[in-house]
Parts: structure tokens; C-alpha cells; sequence
């Protein structure tokens, strides 16, 4: 009895001993394997099956380029890319930092206050979920009215209904810095908080006095609005300008030229920020070089005015962030520093 006692009790031993071996075995694999999918070129098992490409609202200028580089992602890359409309910069932010976009356009300005917690991200605290895939081109502060407004300077929108756009977007933090060159705060005026379309519709619709546009120019819902209603875009004044930049230095000088929009024939002195692309900093480099090859190869293909200003030369002016190795290793291949 005692000696079959005994081998069972080795047997036992032995088959736990087996299954034990096999599990950490199994386990060992799969760690090397998730370490290397994490970031290097031989990885790629953790990147997703679709990319979301956030980009902004569907009458600014993110929106349409985003469908145009989803489409070249999709036919180059080899994983297919979706662009979805949001509320721009801020929430793009925080929705590759949940997981819910891969890829995002965003003004080099709010990069900065995301990485550094600063202004809308107070609350958030430091955001390191995202790194530059690349820059774009120049993004304008528009200031909308409609053809026939009293509204001639900045100044003049004290007490008057003003949309800064979407809550959290670049475009609202675009507006809080200029309205205060001329001592202004959002309490000084009817504020509201649209999205770039629906300025417009309030403008044509009389619901509204001005609004605060920051994109790519021409911007499609300005240009519809130059069509229908006819605009004005309100200047911004040279000394003002010149303190903006010295607090601000991520602005640079900018000038709309005249006939931009079919009722504007005259040239109009604003600021503007860079737009750029981030990605995810959690997806590998193989994946995020072919992206960003996809995307850099096909700027004439984009369909869209603004993507002339896109120049691979360019694609690092105003990246202050760090950049994806994936992104790194294609603009070292191409020279661009």
C-alpha cells in the first residue's frame, strides 16, 4: 500500500512538474514576443487591424485631409485607416491617450500644453501617450464676420456674440491669447463654443456676430459662407501682433492673401500656429513607417488645396515633441532634419 502511495505520489509530481515547465515556457515566449511588438520593427502583433485617424469638424480643413491620407494608408501601408470628425486638438489628445484614435491631427501649440499639463490639460496632468508623426503647414486665426458687420477690429467684439469653437479646441485657446492682446476675456463677450460649420450657419442665419476659425486657409465652411452671405476677416493689429508672438512664440506673422475668399479681395494680417499629425507612442516602428511613408509620398494625391503646403522638407519644422522612432527611421532614410 505504502509503495503505491509513493508512486502516485511521484507521479503526480512529475506531471505537475511537466505542465509547470510548458506554462513558464509559454509565458517566456509570449513576453519576448509583446516586448518586441511594442515599439521595434520586428514587432507588430499588439498594433490594431484599423487605424482611426482623428481630425476636427467637418467644415475645417483636417476633416477632408484626414479621408485623404486614410485612403493612402489604407492603399500603402497595409492596414486600413478610417478619418473620424471631431472636436479637434484637445479631444484628439485624449483619445489617443484612451485608445480610441491611432493617429491625429493637432496644432503644435496644444502638443505642447498636452506633453507639459498645462492650460486644458491642467486637470489631465502630462500627457505621454502620443509622439509627432509629422508636421503639416501653417493653420490661420480667422476672425469671421459677415460682409455687412460694424465689427472692424478685435476690439469691437466686446459684448458681441462670439464663437471661439469647439470646448477644448485649439481654436478656443487661439482666441483666449489674442482677445487678451486687446485686454479682453470671454466675459467681455456673448460667448459661445460651435464647431466650425455651425459658426457659419449662425453667422448666415444673423444668430451670431463673429467667430474664431483656426485652419488651414481656405477653410471650406468660410468659403461656402463668402458664397452665400458674403464675410469680412477681421485684421489683427501689427503691435498687437508683435506682442502676441513675444508671449506666445509658437505664432508667427501670418497674411491671408486678398481674394482667399471671393468677398475679401483684400490681404488681411493675422497669426498662426503649425499643424501637425501625432500617433500613438505604443505602436510599433514597422507600422508607423509605413504610415508615415503612405502619407508623405502622397501629398499631391490628397485632393485638397491646403496639401501643397505639406513638403517633406518641411516635416519637422515646429516639432518640439519627441518624434516615433517609425517616423525617425523614414526621415532619416529621406535626409529631413
Amino acid at each position: 500500500m505504502k509503495k503505491r502511495s509513493l508512486l502516485l505520489s511521484l507521479t503526480l509530481l512529475l506531471t505537475v512538474s511537466l505542465v509547470t515547465a510548458c506554462g513558464g515556457g509559454g509565458s517566456n515566449a509570449g513576453g519576448n514576443a509583446g516586448g518586441d511588438a511594442g515599439g521595434s520593427s520586428a514587432g507588430g502583433s499588439n498594433d490594431p487591424s484599423q487605424l482611426i485617424v482623428a481630425t476636427g469638424g467637418t467644415g475645417g480643413t483636417y476633416y477632408p485631409l484626414g479621408g485623404g491620407m486614410a485612403d493612402h494608408i489604407t492603399k500603402n501601408a497595409g492596414v486600413t485607416a478610417t478619418a473620424q470628425s471631431t472636436g479637434a486638438s484637445a479631444e484628439n489628445v485624449r483619445l489617443l491617450r484612451d485608445k480610441q484614435a491611432e493617429i491625429a491631427f493637432i496644432q503644435n501649440d496644444i502638443a505642447e500644453y498636452a506633453v507639459n499639463g498645462t492650460a486644458m490639460f491642467e486637470q489631465d496632468g502630462k500627457i505621454d501617450a502620443f509622439q509627432a508623426l509629422g508636421s503639416l503647414y501653417d493653420e490661420t486665426i480667422q476672425i469671421v464676420v459677415a460682409a455687412d458687420s460694424n465689427i472692424n477690429s478685435v476690439a469691437d467684439l466686446k459684448g458681441k456674440r462670439v464663437s471661439v469653437g469647439a470646448p477644448g479646441s485649439g481654436t478656443e485657446m487661439n482666441a483666449q491669447q489674442i482677445l487678451e492682446a486687446y485686454g479682453l476675456k470671454f466675459e467681455d463677450t456673448q460667448l459661445q463654443r460651435l464647431s466650425f460649420a455651425d459658426s457659419a450657419k449662425a453667422i448666415q442665419d444673423g444668430q451670431l456676430d463673429a467667430a474664431f476659425q483656426t485652419a488651414g486657409t481656405p477653410t471650406a465652411a468660410i468659403t461656402e459662407l463668402a458664397a452665400t452671405t458674403g464675410v469680412k476677416i477681421i485684421p489683427i493689429d501689427a503691435d498687437k501682433i508683435d506682442a502676441i508672438i513675444a508671449k506666445y512664440p509658437f505664432y508667427v506673422k501670418t497674411v491671408i492673401p486678398g481674394n482667399t475668399y471671393s468677398t475679401v479681395p483684400n490681404e488681411i494680417a493675422t497669426v498662426s500656429v503649425k499643424s501637425m499629425l501625432v500617433i500613438r507612442a505604443d505602436l510599433s516602428e514597422d507600422l508607423v513607417y509605413k504610415v508615415t511613408k503612405a502619407i508623405y509620398e502622397n501629398t499631391d494625391k490628397l485632393g485638397h488645396a491646403k496639401a501643397k503646403e505639406i513638403k517633406l522638407e518641411n516635416a519637422l519644422a515646429g516639432v518640439s515633441i519627441p518624434v516615433h522612432p517609425g517616423a525617425k527611421k523614414y526621415f532619416d532614410e529621406k535626409g529631413v532634419k
